[in-house]
């Protein structure tokens, strides 16, 4: 059977609005992060001020994957709430109006009341790009970190097989600070490409540690080097010391690619339930 919700609960649900998903691209590279703060550009903040401009709401935006100072975002999901009757394409295109132009939003989805854009995903894709080679290019600064010689791939491709599976990633933290609650990730898939004179890092994980991505690029690149072995990032790997990982690789070839859910995103619609 069927529960009708009591009168009560319609008005706190017609006074809290419907629930929208947005998939959202940015360059971070003027942003201090994802996250608002009140004396720096953020991403978050920017969004806020256009739905604002939109809506004339004051609406709090809540992030799949909350993105350091610098790191861009191709596949960036965000939830909140509207009384806003606009359907979702509307939005797309109203924001876009709005937003800065390193800021896009690509798609919008009504939610459900269970959706959580955190909570729900089951695994996040983040992707860093390197430059190898003897020069740099105009072309990929800002979107890539320039290393000023070749990188032994296979190298690095080796030292990333001890990422895969459950592991605690400690060695990766920089340090242990009050926002890291647990080291224990699952990495489901970790592995390095060359493409021309690119140097592609993919780490897909349930979630990750503060700079864990950077970090792991930043001794891999010593792999690269022969700065270090396979075997000693192994050893570093298995440690679970805080800080062994280094140096941090810069944000600037940063991206996060995906955020995944068990029922994908529109599921075919604009509707998403849960």
């Amino acid at each position: 059977m069927l529960s009708l919700r009591s009168r009560d609960e319609e008005a706190t649900h017609l006074a809290m609005g419907t629930k929208l998903v947005l998939m959202v691209e940015y360059a971070g590279t003027r942003y201090h992060g994802f996250q608002f703060q009140i004396n720096a550009p953020t991403i978050q903040g920017e969004l806020e001020v256009a739905l604002r401009k939109l809506t004339g709401e004051d609406r709090r935006v809540m992030a799949a994957s909350r993105t350091d100072a610098g790191v861009h975002a191709k596949g960036q999901i965000v939830s909140f709430r509207t009384r806003s009757g606009l359907p979702p394409q509307t939005f797309v295109r109203a924001l876009n109006h709005y937003l800065p132009r390193d800021i896009a939003v690509k798609a919008a989805y009504r939610a459900g009341e269970g959706f959580n854009v955190r909570g729900d995903a089951v695994s996040r894709e983040y992707r860093y790009y390197i430059a190898s080679g003897p020069s740099r290019s105009p072309f990929t600064r800002g979107f890539a970190y320039f290393v000023p010689r070749e990188l032994d791939v296979e190298k690095m491709k080796r030292a990333c097989q001890v990422l895969v599976g459950e592991h605690d990633f400690a060695s990766f933290v920089t340090s242990m600070g009050d926002e890291v609650k647990g080291t224990v990730r699952n990495v489901y898939r970790a592995g390095v490409e060359r493409r021309g004179n690119m140097v592609i890092f993919d780490m897909v994980a349930s979630s990750f540690l503060p700079h864990q991505i950077r970090n792991t690029v930043g001794a891999l690149i010593q792999v690269g080097m022969a700065k270090m072995g396979v075997e000693e990032f192994w050893h570093m790997a298995r440690a679970k010391t805080p800080g062994l990982a280094r140096p941090t690789s810069p944000a600037c070839g940063l991206c996060l690619m995906r955020v995944n859910y068990a029922v994908p995103l529109g599921g075919g619609d604009e509707n998403i339930q849960h």
